[in-house]
């Protein structure tokens, strides 16, 4: 429990991946322009990490790394198809953005209106891809483990986003100098909250 609670708070504040790796970047710029755009597009985010994340989990070391095929056998002990991994990793992100994309269009026909283009290019947005692949490297425990960092990760992106369309429209209303304006300020303002987000480097559970 102690393990999965670190995990959690670690991929929130000191792994953020905006604020620790600049993951997503295009997207957090794009949207942080209205509150409610990019809470949306932070519950989508947040829900394509967390279903990807265990399914990769477990693609991964039950059929790609080296040894994992050992199960169905003596034969397949010293089979590696670890190469496959990134392809496989982004047709699984790729089904799920699918999956959201259909669904938001559905039953939130407004939302999917003002996110235009950046709801299908979840499936190539470095952040879900890179949490995998931070999965995939730093090699968890178990699948509840990759699970709550996908849950972390994804509540991260969207603290990080949420918070960041907080304050530019607060700016809307700001006097800001004309060469500063659009993402001259927004550069500065994403730059002023990694430095922020860095007191929390040293935070232990």
């Amino acid at each position: 429990m102690e393990d999965l609670l670190s995990t959690f708070v670690k991929s929130i504040f000191v792994d953020n991946m905006i604020f620790a790796y600049y993951l997503g970047m295009c997207s957090f710029l794009a949207v942080s322009k209205n509150v409610k755009t990019a809470m949306g597009l932070g519950f989508a985010v947040t829900f394509i990490l967390v279903c990807t994340l265990p399914i990769n989990y477990l693609l991964e070391n039950y059929v790609l790394k080296e040894g994992a095929l050992s199960w169905l056998g003596p034969n397949f002990a010293n089979v590696n198809l670890s190469f496959l991994a990134l392809i496989i990793f982004i047709a699984v992100i790729a089904s799920f953005t699918q999956l959201v994309e259909m669904v938001v269009e559905k039953y939130a026909p407004a939302l999917y209106a003002s996110l235009g283009i950046f709801l299908p290019l979840i499936a190539v947005n470095c952040a879900i891809l890179g949490g995998s692949l931070f999965m995939q490297q730093r090699d968890f425990a178990n699948v509840g483990v990759a699970t709550v960092y996908g849950l972390g990760s994804g509540l991260g992106w969207m603290l990080a986003i949420v918070g960041m369309a907080a304050i530019r429209e607060r700016l809307a209303y700001s006097n800001i100098p004309k060469p500063l304006k659009g993402l001259g300020i927004s550069f500065i303002i994403t730059a002023l909250m990694g430095m922020a987000f860095m007191c929390f480097s040293g935070l232990k559970i």
